[in-house]
């Protein structure tokens, strides 16, 4: 049986078209057409979403935690569902968990749990992100530095096991070797810049062997500067490949994250949380390596004042993109889910909303942008 949401203002991953229907039948996308208020009723559900918008589900590529959870603390199943729990009411419907510098022994474990989470079908979960341990002494942020290393002897066939979905990793470009850029980005694994130090010309020959793009542009790493463009001008000089921001005010100026919408390639810019467990959670502070972090008015910081990933939703990134940015909103809408899907190679099956897509949707409010409900390959949940 198939299921109708009827009389929505659809937003299709490239324009808006109003009193649509959209027909969902096997946790895919069957039908779209003009609403009929004379429908026959042989569907299982009908939703009346009353010209709410109806978009793409967006897609998070870099959420260390949320709904009380740290992935670095609880790499079970159990924690996965929990972090999805917490940002799917903000209309987050895949996720890539990410995990923070860490032992070898915890990124097997976080492996391992990605890999059972996909395998049990936990909604939302297409991937896993390691952001780390191969990053930048002097860029690090708030990675513990005893767990920076060298590449372990190990990680290539950790990324490449094959059973852990879409795969990213995050380096500092200036301290791994260019052969295991190379041979990760060969095996398909998402090769991004961050928390680096690096040069442009260091960056530049990690493009060349399939670097493909930059975690939290201008976060932890040197500014633009006019005679060493660095890690953020290669990221904004290059056409191919994406560039993460934090758009919550604190991360990056709004001023700074408007001349990157001008001056990055449209279609190359993805909305991206960096979310950690306050997220979904009614608990606004959290351990990480024993120190304790507390979100105030949507900043995470250490007692120091050090920046500690964020307090953001997704639907509220688009929200400060359209509205502090002055991003179109459907522009707005395509960073947090086509363009995503693009860089997960993911874009012909989540991204759009067309026939024979997955049907990962979330609906809210035109003038509150409040996200009313979701769905996950086809399951509906309301919020």
């Amino acid at each position: 049986m198939a299921i109708l949401l009827k009389n929505a203002t659809l937003f299709d991953g490239e324009r808006f078209l109003n009193g649509q229907s959209v027909e969902v039948a096997n946790g895919k996308i069957s039908r779209i057409f003009a609403a009929d208020n004379n429908l026959a009723s042989d569907y299982e559900q009908i939703v009346d979403l009353s010209g709410q918008i109806l978009a793409p589900g967006f897609i998070d590529v870099q959420v260390n935690g949320g709904g009380g959870v740290m992935f670095n603390d609880q790499r079970t199943v159990e924690g996965l569902t929990e972090i999805v729990r917490g940002h799917r009411q903000y209309g987050s419907t895949t996720l890539m968990p990410t995990l923070i510098t860490d032992s070898f022994e915890v990124m097997r474990e976080a492996a391992d749990a990605i890999s059972a989470a996909i395998k049990a079908d936990v909604p939302g979960v297409r991937g896993v992100h390691f952001e780390g341990p191969y990053l930048s002494l002097k860029r690090r942020g708030v990675h513990a530095p005893e767990f920076l290393r060298d590449v372990d002897d190990e990680a290539l066939d950790l990324f490449t096991r094959g059973d852990l979905g879409e795969v990213i990793v995050t380096v500092a470009p200036e301290c791994v070797p260019k052969p295991f850029i190379a041979s990760l980005s060969e095996k398909g694994v998402h090769v991004c810049a961050g928390h680096s130090a690096a040069t442009y010309e260091q960056v530049g020959e990690a493009l060349d062997v399939g670097l493909r793009g930059f975690t939290h542009l201008f976060n932890a790493m040197p500014p633009l500067a006019n005679r060493e463009p660095s890690v953020v001008g290669a990221g904004l000089d290059d056409p191919n490949s994406w560039c993460g921001l934090i758009v919550d005010g604190y991360h990056l100026h709004f001023a700074s994250a408007r001349i990157v919408v001008r001056a990055k390639k449209q279609g190359k810019i993805m909305l991206v949380s960096d979310a950690m467990a306050t997220v979904g959670a009614k608990e606004k502070h959290f351990n990480l390596y024993g120190e304790t972090i507390h979100a105030v008015d949507g900043r995470c910081a250490l007692e120091d004042g050090t920046l500690a990933g964020s307090d953001l939703d997704m639907m509220r990134a688009v929200e400060l993109a359209h509205k502090e940015l002055g991003v179109e909103l459907g522009e707005a809408l395509r960073m947090a889910s086509l363009y995503p899907a693009q860089f997960l190679r993911l874009d012909d099956q989540i991204g759009r909303i067309a026939p024979g897509y997955d049907a990962d949707l979330v609906a809210f409010g035109k003038d509150d942008m409040k996200v009313t409900r979701t769905w996950i390959k086809g399951q509906g949940e309301s919020h």
